[in-house]
């Protein structure tokens, strides 16, 4: 006899989605005056906390595809919010870097996301805010240790 699978409202990927969703929808809705796309976001956020990082490190810490990140920097760089350098000894490998225009960005809407994480640890609680991450991050195939 072949083993149940559990009910969808206990199913761990389909929780996970659930509350990407949820986590996501307020996000949105502050980047929805940005003309920047979550992605996008994710790269600010990651350059502007980090500074300056070769693609795939950058791809690596804004949970990223590189090709998708190749592709999204292009448009970031048209719309002026980062800059891309090769690096000097090593012509295959680019530096990108945030730019002011992205800083701007950033700097705009602290505050704003800053609210929507005080949300979420307020309904979760302190505690179980940061044991949610823990179990996340033990979860992430990419974890640093």
């Amino acid at each position: 006899m072949a083993p149940r699978l559990p009910s969808t409202s206990r199913s761990l990927p389909i929780a996970l989605i659930r509350a990407r969703e949820g986590v996501m929808a307020p996000i949105r809705e502050m980047l929805a005056d940005t003309g920047i796309t979550e992605q996008q976001w994710r790269v600010l956020r990651v350059l502007s906390e980090y500074g300056p990082l070769d693609a795939s490190t950058l791809a690596d810490r804004a949970s990223l595809l590189f090709p998708s990140l190749t592709r999204i920097a292009t448009t970031m760089r048209e719309k002026g919010l980062i800059t891309q350098t090769r690096d000097s000894d090593d012509r295959r490998r680019q530096f990108i870097r945030i730019a002011p225009a992205g800083e701007q960005i950033i700097d705009d809407h602290t505050a704003q996301a800053a609210q929507i994480v005080a949300g979420f640890r307020e309904t979760l609680g302190d505690a179980q805010y940061e044991t949610l991450l823990d179990l996340l991050g033990r979860l992430d195939p990419g974890a640093r240790s």
